[in-house]
């Protein structure tokens, strides 16, 4: 019977998500709660079920929002405060405590033992240690293409985790504002950073671009605080909150001292990111094992278009995979690579195939024009409007008279010239639209 409520709960839980999808994850944002305390009766309820079986629905829950199409993002971020069930000690304190004290000697970040932090790691390590191995493999594709920005603008390269924390690495991943891309850029934001975003590209979910947007505004926020770890809070939830909470915690300005002054995710967020760069510098240790990416940055190269192409179309001729397509193109949002003049779109291609598109360009092109061509065209008849002539009334003219010769309607003419009454006098110029001369 309980087994009976825990499937009818979760079945209940999962079909609010379907029609709440955002806004309702982030209220089960960990595998060991149902954030109980949104929910009548919460004493009833823990006593009716174990934590096992919470922590079975919660799982259930994540796992769907990992792999579930459904969801435009994942929440990553967790508040150690809604850490509501015991959670076993993975990594112990001593050990914990030596290792950030290693990884603190070595980044400007301010990495120090406290009980939330541990909270989270272990939480992280326990219940979602699963997913990493994938997220690592999306890391070894993007994580250089981070570094070597990072390190042009001067920032600490351990930045890159940010963009796991922001996006789990996903570059069209979209919140439920709004955000969007590997770095999270909102649209007003992304054009302040001169991120193009139209009906074909969005240039927010362009790796490259984006990174060096993401860049820009960190080195404007590092200049504000002087601080990178406000930088991060300040990333999350706009300067403006991080200066509001400095002064209400009395001027405070480490960040463990102004966090709980901070809006509620991000008090989670700067932890998040300690707690990931924690678990990607310790993974074998901590027995998590990268799988191989689909591709090395550096195995790949980039070719400008000279047309406007399709991913279909290039791996019709070059036997890419379209989803390769997508993943090294994320920018643009339909499959298509326009082409406008003076504007230089190209595509990311796997280098062992880029001489198969140069010897196939053409053919590419080819197809795409036969392909226009193809589509179904507007009726020529639907076009005669455009005809538009001048015709100079002449002695002896009359509306009807004119309308008969061009084939048109005495009411078109009058609408066409904007004429209140049918009086014409020689010499009067009138816009036709005629439909036989």
């Amino acid at each position: 019977m309980k087994k009976f409520f825990v499937l009818t709960i979760f079945t209940t839980i999962s079909t609010l998500f379907a029609q709440q999808p955002v806004d309702s994850i982030q209220k089960i944002d960990t595998i060991q709660k149902i954030q109980i305390d949104s929910i009548p009766q919460q004493k009833e309820i823990k006593e009716l079920y174990t934590d096992d079986d919470l922590k079975r629905i919660d799982s259930l829950l994540v796992e769907a929002k990992f792999n579930s199409p459904l969801f435009d993002s994942i929440p990553y971020i967790i508040n150690d405060k809604d850490i509501v069930v015991d959670v076993p000690k993975v990594v112990t304190p001593e050990l914990l405590k030596e290792r950030l004290a290693l990884i603190n000697a070595t980044t400007p970040f301010n990495l120090s033992f406290n009980p939330a932090l541990e909270r989270l790691v272990n939480n992280y390590i326990k219940y979602r240690k699963k997913y990493y191995p994938t997220l690592m493999a999306r890391a070894k594709y993007f994580f250089p293409i981070f570094e070597k920005y990072l390190d042009l603008f001067d920032i600490p390269l351990e930045m890159k985790y940010l963009a796991v924390v922001e996006s789990s690495l996903r570059p069209q991943i979209k919140s439920r504002v709004g955000a969007t891309g590997l770095w999270q850029f909102m649209y007003g934001t992304g054009k302040q950073y001169k991120l193009a975003v139209n009906s074909y590209v969005d240039e927010r979910q362009d790796p490259v671009k984006s990174t060096i947007a993401a860049c820009k505004y960190l080195n404007f926020l590092h200049g504000l605080f002087n601080d990178w770890d406000l930088a991060l809070a300040a990333y999350n939830s706009g300067p403006g909150n991080v200066l509001k909470a400095i002064k209400r915690s009395g001027g405070y300005k480490n960040y463990w001292n102004i966090r709980p002054f901070l809006p509620r995710e991000t008090a989670g967020y700067v932890p998040a990111f300690y707690t990931t760069m924690y678990i990607f510098k310790y993974a074998e240790e901590l027995g998590i094992y990268p799988e191989s990416p689909k591709v090395f940055n550096f195995q790949t190269d980039t070719i400008q278009v000279k047309r406007t192409i399709s991913f279909q179309q290039i791996s019709e001729k070059t036997d890419i995979d379209t989803e390769m397509l997508a993943f090294l193109n994320p920018q643009y949002k339909i499959d298509v690579i326009p082409y406008v003049k003076n504007k230089n779109f190209s595509i990311r291609l796997p280098r062992n195939k880029m001489i198969d598109f140069l010897y196939k360009e053409q053919e590419i092109y080819a197809l795409a024009e036969a392909e226009d061509a193809s589509r179904e065209k507007p009726l020529p008849k639907y076009f005669e409007m455009d005809k538009r002539i001048r015709y100079k009334v002449r002695s002896g003219d009359y509306l009807g008279k004119i309308a008969i010769k061009f084939g048109v309607r005495v009411k078109d003419i009058k609408r066409w010239n904007n004429m209140r009454n049918s009086n014409l006098r020689a010499g009067q110029r009138l816009y036709i639209y005629p439909r036989r001369m």
